[in-house]
């Protein structure tokens, strides 16, 4: 790995913020010196070369774009990303291609990045051949010839930029050298891999603990119950306080949930309501626009880390173990809440870095209260060398074949996705156990009913099948454990898409709707509303993870009302 120094890069990026960030410094056979920057009126500009058959992946959780090459992307946080343009819950600005090499471009801006979708001006001898005119509006727009292109990028409001350059014969493990640069993937604790049930946000603790009976008596195999806005006094902004008519005696409730085995997560956000005790000391370090009537706490100060953590010490102290801190992903893109990029917050920050760097310092404010407690809770935004932190994104969208793309977009850049079961949208029970089945091969396993006045599978009565794939969920616990122990000593993501480890094989390069589970399973979950998929197996020796048949290696039409899910056996 090699680290370039492009001009002056400013006072704050990620690595600032990252504690375990640890480079080492080697030789690449990169060609550097083909690297061209240059400052210019909208910011700090670099050209890279782009080599022809080339296949490009990452800049974080991407839910509408796989493969890059062609594309325009501007990575900025969004809470409703709609289209293929880097908007994203997570963005991350570190890239990889299939020639063997990736790179991080240490930034908190909202970078643009060109692969191959735009051209040099180059002068032409007047003997230059004519290029074919497009007769159909495919052949106008298409940007599959990238001949003579290359890589620009551009980072707005900057003189330079610090620039890691990492090399490897697979896309996994030059993604894996990214995630050791942040310190090496997260663990994560037996528990936190079993399946998580959030209840209906107005929940009573009486209706919880009923619930959690309910999942017992059953046999149904849920480990960890969430408690959504609904136990607070005051949720947007929020109070951190519980609800007295709601939860009169909170301590009484999470010891009878603690007996029954269950751990416990709460929901929250970091927009703090003035009836909150944290809120006065929380002034003086917070940044200068409100949201939902509430103070921002500036986490990149040690002052408001410690006011946060410090009351937040208190919940665990009752027994919670783990957290889902929401809107953290707010941009100022959508809806009219968050705020502004030209905010200013008293660490120096400005609101768009303030934007890219919020979910991290908020995961390490959870993580400070949490201390030595071991935990896997879910966030809504991670950027750049986010891989050491113990949490799961997840989205407010709800498109099915988006969720299966977020498996495979995920890992390219050091993050955890989980397609959560919420709503379905035609409101079915094949869509409900389609989403269910997806969802019991993901990094976490997730039923998210706060919509949902009772179990959302008793209207579907599908209670039996359910049953069946939560105990699947809970046969591949194992599995998951050795994937993340993996994960944090190699760097190689539980979750990944195909190309990973088949980066020789070209016909992986545009396959977003398969990923490989763990070490050794291939996933190529059906979305919803349909009952067969084309499936591609690369070669080698693999078994049908259900039956134990042996499957012919290649392209092959699977109809079924399950998941196909295929073992490697060599």
């Amino acid at each position: 790995m090699k680290k370039i120094t492009l001009g002056t890069p400013e006072r704050f990026t990620p690595s600032r913020f990252c504690p375990t960030f640890h480079h080492e410094e080697s030789d690449v056979s990169y060609p550097v010196k083909d690297i061209t920057f240059a400052k210019t009126k909208r910011g700090f500009l670099i050209k890279l070369p782009l080599q022809k058959g080339e296949h490009i992946y990452g800049l974080g959780l991407q839910l509408k774009a796989f493969d890059l090459i062609g594309k325009k992307m501007t990575i900025r946080p969004n809470a409703d990303p709609m289209a293929a343009t880097g908007d994203s819950h997570a963005p991350v600005p570190f890239f990889v291609s299939t020639k063997g090499y990736g790179v991080y471009l240490d930034t908190a801006r909202y970078a643009e990045f060109y692969f191959g979708s735009s051209r040099p001006l180059k002068a032409r001898d007047k003997d230059g051949k004519p290029k074919e005119i497009a007769i159909s509006t495919e052949a106008l727009y298409s940007h599959n010839d990238t001949a003579d292109a290359m890589i620009e990028i551009l980072i707005p409001s900057v003189d330079g930029v610090d620039l890691y350059i990492m090399e490897g014969d697979t896309v996994g493990k030059v993604v894996a050298q990214y995630n050791m640069l942040a310190g090496g993937g997260c663990c994560a604790p037996e528990w936190g891999l079993s399946a998580i049930y959030r209840c209906y946000s107005r929940y009573s603790q009486d209706k919880v603990l009923e619930m959690a009976k309910y999942f017992r008596e059953k046999e149904i195999a849920i480990a960890t119950i969430g408690l959504e806005p609904g136990w607070q006094s005051h949720a947007y902004s929020c109070s951190y306080v519980w609800n007295d008519a709601l939860y009169p005696a909170p301590q009484k409730l999470l010891d009878e949930l603690r007996a029954m085995g269950y751990h416990v997560n709460l929901w929250e956000h970091a927009f703090v309501h003035p009836s909150s005790p944290i809120y006065e000391k929380l002034l003086p370090y917070s940044g200068d626009h409100e949201v939902w009537g509430g103070c921002v706490p500036d986490f990149a100060t040690s002052e408001a880390k410690k006011i946060f953590a410090d009351h937040t010490k208190t919940l665990v102290a009752m027994g919670v173990d783990s957290f889902k801190i929401d809107e953290c992903d707010s941009s100022d893109l959508t809806g009219n809440w968050s705020f502004p990029n030209h905010a200013s917050f008293p660490s120096g920050l400005d609101g768009e870095q303030y934007h890219s760097l919020f979910g991290t310092l908020y995961m390490q404010t959870i993580l400070a209260a949490l201390g030595d407690a071991p935990t896997l809770s879910e966030v809504r935004n991670a950027g750049a060398l986010a891989a050491p932190y113990p949490f799961v994104l997840y989205s407010d969208l709800y498109d099915h074949r988006d969720f299966i793309r977020g498996n495979a977009t995920a890992g390219f850049s050091g993050l955890l996705w989980t397609p959560e079961v919420r709503d379905t949208q035609s409101r079915t029970k094949e869509e409900f156990i389609c989403r269910l089945q997806s969802n019991v091969f993901s990094v976490q396993c997730l039923i998210n009913a706060w919509y949902c006045e009772e179990a959302p599978w008793l209207a579907f009565d599908c209670e039996d099948e359910v049953k069946y794939w939560l105990s699947v969920r809970e046969s591949l616990v194992p599995m998951l454990k050795e994937a993340f122990d993996r994960y944090q000593n190699e760097g190689i993501p539980p979750v990944r898409a195909l190309v990973f480890d088949y980066t020789d094989d070209a016909e992986t390069y545009r396959i977003d709707d398969e990923y490989l589970f763990c070490r050794d399973l291939l996933v190529a979950p059906i979305a919803a509303g349909r009952d067969e998929r084309e499936v591609y197996l690369p070669a080698g020796e693999w078994v049908d993870f259900f039956t134990g048949e042996r499957v012919a290696p290649g392209k092959f039409t699977v109809t079924t009302d399950g998941i196909p899910v295929y073992r490697r056996v060599k």
